[in-house]
C-alpha cells in the first residue's frame, strides 16, 4: 500500500501544451507501485500524471492482500473460539455469519481505500486520469482521448490469476482472488486448484470458516519454501480437516446437479475425482501486458513480463516498468521497493538497482510461515559452503504459554558464520523474519543476532536462540571446559 500523503498545494503540476499533456512522470496503473512513485515523484517536486482504468489501490486493496488478511483475521477468531479448551476455557461451536463475513472484508478494504483515492492523490498534486492508458509511440501515452508526454514513464499495471486451460471449467464456472471476495454465502465444499501461498490461505481461512475444503495441487504445496517448514503447514491443514492432494493434476471439470465434478490426472487417496460446490483457480498470476501499446513504444516483453534491467528500465530508455507486471517476484513490498529505485533512478538520475538476496515472503497461513535470503538448496546450488541451524518453538517459553509450539526456526549460513538465508515457521513468523531480512542486507554474520539482547519471553527469542546455536559445539567442548579448569586455577 502506499504512504498517506499529504496536500501540498503549491505541488508541480503538468501543463498543456501543443495539444499535449506534459509531466515529469506519467504513471500507468495506481496500484501499490504506481501510486507508492506518484506519492513520493509529487512530493519531491516532480509533476506526475497517473492513469488507471480500474479502482485505485489496484489488486492488493481490492482482491489481494487486504480482504485475504481480512478474511483470514475472522478465520483465526473461529478457529480460537474452536480451540480455547486447551487454556480451560469452554466456548460452544462458533456460528459464522458469512454475509457478516463478507461485510467485515469489505469495511476494512473501506476503511484504507481513502488513502488511496482519486481524491487524495488529486489533493497531494498528481493528475489522475481514471481511464486505459496506451502507448501510441515512444514517448507519447494516450488515456481519454488525452495525449501525455513526459521525461519518464512508468508501467505499474500489476498482473491478474493465472487460468489453466482446463476442459470444461469454463463452462462449469470458477472463482479467482478477484471473485472470491465477493460471496455472501459460504461454499459447502470449496475445491481450490493451486498450492501456492493464495490457495493455501483460502483453504485454511474457509475451512475453519466452515466449509469444506480439497486442496488440489500439481506438484507438491509452497513448492518455494523449505520443505521441514511446509511439512509444519501441512500438518496444520490436515488437522483442521482440509483434504490436500498433491502430485497429481486436474485432467478434466464437469458441472452437474451435484455441483461441480473435478477429474483429477492420477490417483489420489480421495479417488479419482473429487466433487465440490465452488472452484477456486489458484494457480499462478500472469502480467497485465495486453492493451498497453507496448509494441508502439518499442517496449520488448515475454510472457513473465516486461522485460527490464537491473534499475527496471525497459528496452524503451524513457519507460520503466514496476511490480507484478516486471517479471520478477510478486509481491506487495517488492512494488513498494521498486517504487523507490524509481525515485532514484527517475528524479535524481542515481543508477540504483534492484537487490533481491535479503527478499523475504510470508505465507499467512497458521502457523505463519516466513523465509528471507536463500533456501538450503539454493546455497547448496550456489556453491556455498553450507551450514545449517534449527531451533524448534518447543524450547520457546511464550510459545509453550500461548499452547502454539509447532514450528522451527532454520537459518543457512555460509563460510566463517554469514547469514545466506532464514526460514521461520510458526505464529507471527511474518513479523520476526524482518530481523534477518535487515541481518542479510547488512551482510551480518551469526554473532551479531546471537549478542542480541532480547525480551523474555517473547517468540523472539527464537531468533537469539537459533543464533546462539551456532556457538554451542566449541562453548561446550572438551578443550573449552579444559580451558576454563586451568583459568580457574589462577584466578584469586
Amino acid at each position: 500500500m502506499s504512504q498517506s500523503p499529504q496536500s501540498i498545494p503549491s505541488a508541480k503540476r503538468p501543463v498543456h501544451r501543443n495539444g499535449a499533456l506534459y509531466a515529469d512522470l506519467c504513471i500507468i496503473g495506481a496500484g501499490s507501485g504506481g501510486l507508492s512513485v506518484a506519492a513520493g515523484a509529487v512530493q519531491m517536486g516532480a509533476s506526475v500524471v497517473l492513469i488507471e482504468k480500474g479502482k485505485m489501490g489496484g489488486d492488493c486493496l481490492n482482491t489481494g492482500c487486504v480482504p485475504s488478511k481480512a478474511l483470514i483475521a475472522a478465520a483465526h477468531r473461529a478457529h480460537s473460539a474452536r480451540t480455547s479448551s486447551r487454556f480451560g476455557v469452554t466456548i460452544t461451536e462458533p456460528s459464522v455469519d458469512f454475509r457478516a463475513v463478507h461485510d467485515h472484508v469489505h469495511g476494512v478494504i473501506g476503511a484504507i481505500a481513502p488513502h488511496d483515492s482519486v481524491e487524495r492523490f488529486s489533493g497531494l498534486g498528481v493528475h489522475v486520469i481514471e481511464a486505459a492508458g496506451r502507448f501510441v509511440d515512444g514517448d507519447t501515452v494516450e488515456a481519454n482521448g488525452e495525449r501525455i508526454r513526459a521525461r519518464r514513464f512508468i508501467v505499474a499495471t500489476g498482473s491478474r490469476a493465472s487460468v489453466p486451460p482446463i476442459p470444461g471449467l469454463a463452462d462449469a464456472g470458477y472463482l479467482t482472488n478477484e471473485t472470491i471476495f465477493e460471496l455472501t454465502t459460504r461454499p459447502d465444499h470449496l475445491i481450490v486448484v493451486g498450492g501456492g501461498p493464495i490457495g493455501i490461505e483460502m483453504a485454511q481461512s474457509f475451512r475453519r470458516l466452515g466449509s469444506a475444503v480439497t486442496v488440489i495441487e500439481k506438484f507438491g504445496i509452497l513448492a518455494k519454501d523449505e520443505p521441514e517448514a511446509v511439512d509444519v503447514v501441512r500438518q496444520s491443514l490436515v488437522r483442521d480437516g482440509v483434504r490436500v492432494i498433491e502430485a497429481v493434476g486436474v485432467s478434466e471439470v464437469r458441472r452437474s446437479d451435484a455441483g461441480v465434478t473435478v477429474v483429477l490426472d492420477g490417483e489420489s487417496a480421495f479417488g479419482r475425482s473429487v466433487t465440490g460446490s465452488h472452484i477456486l483457480i489458484a494457480a499462478g498470476r500472469r502480467p497485465n501486458t495486453e492493451n498497453l501499446g507496448l509494441d508502439a513504444a518499442g517496449i520488448a516483453t515475454t510472457p513473465r513480463g516486461i522485460t527490464v534491467d537491473a534499475r527496471l528500465r525497459t528496452s524503451n530508455r524513457k519507460v520503466f516498468a514496476i511490480g507484478d507486471v516486471a517479471g520478477g517476484p510478486q509481491f506487495t513490498h517488492i512494488a513498494g521497493y521498486h517504487a523507490g529505485i524509481i525515485i532514484r533512478n527517475a528524479l535524481f538520475g542515481l543508477p540504483a538497482k534492484v537487490d533481491y538476496a535479503a527478499l523475504p515472503w510470508v505465507t499467512y497461513a497458521d502457523p505463519e510461515l516466513a523465509h528471507t535470503g536463500l533456501t538450503e538448496s539454493d546455497a547448496r546450488k550456489a556453491g556455498h559452503d553450507v551450514q545449517i541451524l534449527t531451533w524448534s518453538l518447543e524450547m520457546n517459553d511464550r510459545a509453550q504459554a500461548e499452547r502454539e509450539t509447532e514450528g522451527l526456526a532454520k537459518i543457512v549460513l555460509g563460510r566463517n558464520g554469514r547469514i545466506l538465508g532464514a526460514t521461520i515457521v510458526g505464529p507471527r513468523a511474518g513479523e520476526l523474519i524482518g530481523t534477518w531480512a535487515l541481518a542479510i542486507s547488512a551482510r551480518l554474520k551469526i554473532g551479531a543476532i546471537a549478542s542480541a539482547v532480547l525480551p523474555y519471553p517473547t517468540l523472539s527469542e527464537v531468533t537469539k536462540r537459533v543464533a546462539g546455536s551456532y556457538y554451542t559445539p566449541k562453548l561446550f567442548s572438551a578443550s573449552t571446559r579444559r580451558l576454563v579448569g586451568l583459568i580457574q586455577r589462577w584466578l584469586p
